[in-house]
């Protein structure tokens, strides 16, 4: 291609664009832009409280009624699952071994679950008690020492 083609190809395409061949990047407008409405998240303490409570109980229920491992203890501390996979290993059954990892696994895994569910449990618990504290200081930074509010002037500067 001769440098002359090339130089009208470059015309045309800026032409094209109407815009003098200057770059221009596809955006959202300015004002409005970005969906979502224009809502922040909001969350209330009663929705923490509720969350932290259903992962409190659902621990509580894993905890009483998902443990196979430790179904039907012996003297030995052995569950009925763990002692029927020795059965059948002991009676040179492949399928010994398959539900002795079963059991393993499902041990680890039931652990994990139970240990998300507390850690839930707590961390809600402590950010509905956090925030608590933090609204009483906020109240109490505004407050006067008498017991009456804030002037406006004080409580426009939270606002900004």
């Amino acid at each position: 291609m001769a440098w002359d083609e090339w130089d009208q190809l470059k015309r045309q395409a800026a032409g094209h664009h109407g815009d003098g061949g200057h770059m221009r990047l596809n955006q959202l407008p300015a004002e409005g832009g970005g969906g979502g409405g224009g809502q922040d998240l909001v969350v209330r303490q009663d929705d923490l409280g509720a969350v932290g409570h259903e992962a409190f109980e659902l621990h509580a229920d894993l905890r009483e009624k998902a443990d196979v491992a430790g179904m039907g203890l012996d003297d030995q501390g052995s569950g009925s699952s763990m002692r029927a996979a020795t059965e059948l290993k002991n009676s040179n059954f492949a399928m010994g071994d398959s539900l002795s990892l079963t059991v393993e696994v499902w041990t680890g895994q039931l652990k994990s679950l139970l240990d998300a569910c507390a850690h839930i449990s707590n961390h809600l618990d402590f950010s509905k008690k956090l925030h608590a504290n933090d609204d009483a200081q906020v109240e109490a930074s505004i407050r006067g020492r008498d017991g009456s509010g804030a002037p406006v002037s004080e409580l426009d500067k939270y606002f900004k």
